[in-house]
């Protein structure tokens, strides 16, 4: 049995928790006060209201309505910690990558390979076709790896670099990169939630990608035209400084060709489905080892040793000072420290939503948008809807595929539905948009590592708003929707 056959598996083996006393206003209380929280912080006090880290104690906050609500319909308190240490089991795996991609960002950036990225790249990538150009490399990247959380780690990092040196607004690079990151999560095989969706609704892999393709299609393809339009109408203030910026990154860093072995090799062990932990902790120990034979003068500005240096660079913030300011704010890293802030986060998400799960208001929620679905198109809404509540308030994409696929499974078979368009929907909305919401575990991470935030991308990601919007669009037109066929 393959990975993702045990991890599907395991999914579909998931207890949905149900409390029959629980009413739906009820089950809507923590949530209303999450948002209305949320809302306070990022409006009413400018993201500052309880500190730097105001979202993380407002999720558990919320954690803590929703206990209160729970107690009150004699929910147990095992229960509900059951299900926090279920999800909390369930990132322990993303919570290590993210350290290990601390680690990578460190090393990488001493080694000289980022530099040599933004370095090459500069001199290749023009303005007018960087945003699509960017789109399509992620999309390939991720289509080879099946991971928007790698192809993010890798060129994400390295196309950030190069734009922010073009001039190109951070939001726009990164709204590229995870457009094309998540077309290629979407339509890999490889990838973990494309296998879950079909596995959740009972139709198989191919078939899935291939009915996929027909909403997914015409959404890269929009997302290309505006970010080519966009290409061409954005001023830069990059482009004239380019032999200025190259001149100082050649004296600051040894600039070769052979710093490419690294993140290549890394590709290649992810597409040879090495196991992240391991191709990302190679990826670590290549860099030291590169940094050491290429850059002993870069690690001599950092610390008395060049191993001490790069423990620093490992582990806590460095800075490579040069004469250009674009330059020195690009050439940053926070080590596996600058990750903690968004680990916390996700923590405190997962708590959030495992007591929300254990007090069955999760299902008490997705049961009632069932119970509105009086048409098909009605079906299709409803599970569109069940799937981008879920991201925002179960904080986990697995859970926005899993509960629904679950919960809506019968409902497509009754109304004579093929199950592809279950599996469809539910990639369509629930995979891409839990990028969106800032405290769901992949908006968090993509955050983290871009080192954008989700409010500055949210418009950018157009892939992402786009494809729910695009499903919709096929079942209020009827278009291409599969009827199951009687044997």
């Amino acid at each position: 049995m393959s990975i993702h056959e045990k991890k599907n598996l395991k999914r579909q083996e998931e207890n949905i928790v149900e409390n029959s006393q629980l009413n739906i206003w009820e089950a809507l209380v923590p949530v209303v006060c999450l948002m209305a929280l949320l809302a306070y912080n990022v409006f009413g006090k400018d993201g500052g209201w309880l500190g730097d880290y105001s979202n993380q104690y407002i999720l558990l906050i919320g954690a803590a309505i929703a206990a209160a609500v729970g107690f009150f319909n004699k929910t147990s308190v095992s229960t509900m910690i059951t299900e926090v240490w279920e999800n909390l089991k369930s990132v322990l795996l993303p919570i290590c990558i993210l350290l290990l991609v601390g680690a990578l960002a460190g090393t990488w950036l001493v080694s000289g390979i980022i530099p040599a990225m933004v370095y090459y790249g500069l001199q290749v990538l023009s303005p007018s076709i960087f945003l699509p150009a960017s789109v399509i490399i992620a999309a390939i990247i991720s289509i080879a790896t099946g991971s928007s959380w790698t192809t993010s780690a890798t060129v994400g990092i390295a196309l950030i670099g190069i734009g922010k040196a073009l001039g190109i607004p951070t939001g726009m690079i990164a709204g590229a990169v995870i457009s094309g990151a998540y077309f290629g999560d979407k339509m890999s095989p490889l990838s973990d939630t494309t296998n879950l969706a079909p596995a959740m609704a009972g139709t198989d892999l191919f078939t899935h990608i291939k009915y996929m393709s027909l909403t997914t299609v015409p959404t890269i393809i929009i997302t290309l035209i505006v970010f080519t339009i966009l290409s061409f109408s954005i001023d830069t203030s990059g482009s004239a400084d380019i032999s200025g910026l190259l001149t100082t990154m050649d004296a600051t860093f040894n600039i070769t060709p052979w710093l490419f072995l690294v993140p290549v090799g890394v590709v290649v062990m992810i597409i040879l489905k090495t196991k992240p932990l391991i191709a990302l902790g190679a990826g670590v120990l290549l860099a030291a080892i590169f940094a050491l034979i290429f850059q002993s003068e870069v690690l001599g500005f950092i610390g008395a040793t060049d191993i001490g240096a790069l423990f620093t660079a490992i582990t806590t913030d460095v800075a490579i000072v040069t004469d250009n300011p674009t330059l020195n704010d690009l050439f940053t890293s926070g080590g596996i420290m600058g990750m903690l802030w968004t680990i916390l986060l996700i923590i405190c998400a997962m708590v959030f939503g495992g007591v929300m799960d254990g007090i069955g208001a999760l299902a008490r929620i997705t049961t009632a948008l069932l119970s509105v679905a009086t048409s098909t198109f009605g079906l299709f809404a409803s599970t569109v809807a069940s799937c981008i509540g879920l991201n925002v308030v179960a904080s986990d994409q697995y859970l926005a595929i899993v509960i629904p696929g679950k919960m809506f499974k019968q409902a497509y078979e009754d109304r004579g539905l093929a199950p592809e368009n279950l599996s469809r929907t539910l990639e369509d909305s629930g995979t891409v948009t839990s990028v969106l919401i800032p405290w769901n575990t992949c908006g968090a991470y993509q955050a983290g590592v871009l080192g954008v935030g989700v409010g500055e991308y949210f418009v950018y990601a157009i892939f992402n708003w786009l494809s729910p919007i695009m499903t919709l669009i096929f079942a209020g037109f009827g278009i291409k929707i599969k009827q199951l066929v009687k044997k």
